[in-house]
C-alpha cells in the first residue's frame, strides 16, 4: 500500500460487514457474542472495530476451518 494513503484504524459495523462480504446483523451477533472484539462508543449499537481485530478474527476463522478440515467435519 502506497504510503500516501492511509488505511483508517477503525472501521464501522457496516465496513466490516461488507470487507468480509456477510451482513451487518452477523457482524453485530459476533460482536455481542465476543468473537469479534469491538468497542461501543456513545450511542447505542454505535461500534467500532480496530483494523487489527478484524485481522485477528479471520485468523481465527481460518484456524477453526482448518481444524475442522482435519477432523473430517467439512466436506470438500
Amino acid at each position: 500500500m502506497p504510503e500516501d494513503i492511509k488505511r483508517p484504524r477503525f472501521l464501522t459495523v457496516e465496513q466490516v460487514a461488507e470487507e468480509l462480504n456477510v451482513s451487518v446483523s452477523q457482524i453485530r451477533a459476533s460482536l455481542k457474542s465476543g468473537d469479534l472484539r469491538g468497542i461501543q462508543i456513545g450511542g447505542r449499537n454505535v461500534w467500532r472495530i480496530a483494523v487489527t481485530d478484524v485481522e485477528d478474527y479471520i485468523a481465527e476463522a481460518y484456524r477453526q476451518t482448518a481444524e475442522r478440515i482435519a477432523a473430517g467435519e467439512l466436506a470438500e
